[in-house]
């Protein structure tokens, strides 16, 4: 049987470095989401996989806390798994984004993978080029 943990001297700062420690987990999470602007790039991206394993890492710190926390730092734990869970489940529904943003997917055919990697027009006097989609292989030589 788990050992309850007791109030002492020392607890309110570890109960301030748990929460501290689940509001960073928690905000990786959300970054990954794409629910907060990442820090480096100043950019929302989505990474699924690693909001997956922020998760996991707060279910595993959940299972393993589990009797050895205050009343608040569970609640914590649990409301802040909950969001995250329900942010991923939302956000693991919605389609793929495009690189073309006035294009939706719905609307692209499939196969249509030429427009997306077709080079624009350019007005020098180059020699046309052939059908991209009919090319299998090319090869240059320098």
């Amino acid at each position: 049987m788990a050992e309850v943990q007791k109030d002492t001297i020392g607890s309110r700062e570890d109960t301030l470095r748990f929460l501290d420690m689940v509001g960073l987990f928690s905000s990786q999470a959300m970054i990954s989401l794409g629910k907060l602007a990442n820090p480096m790039t100043g950019k929302a991206e989505k990474n699924l996989p690693a909001a997956r394993l922020f998760i996991d890492t707060l279910e595993m710190l959940e299972h393993k806390t589990q009797g050895n926390l205050t009343p608040d730092e569970g609640k914590v734990l649990q409301a802040t798994l909950t969001d995250l869970r329900l942010m991923y489940v939302e956000e693991s529904k919605q389609p793929k984004k495009t690189e073309d943003p006035g294009q939706k997917t719905e609307d692209r055919e499939p196969g249509d993978q030429a427009a997306k990697s077709e080079p624009p027009p350019s007005a020098s006097s180059e020699k046309p080029q052939p059908d991209e989609s009919k090319i299998r292989f090319r090869k240059t030589y320098e």
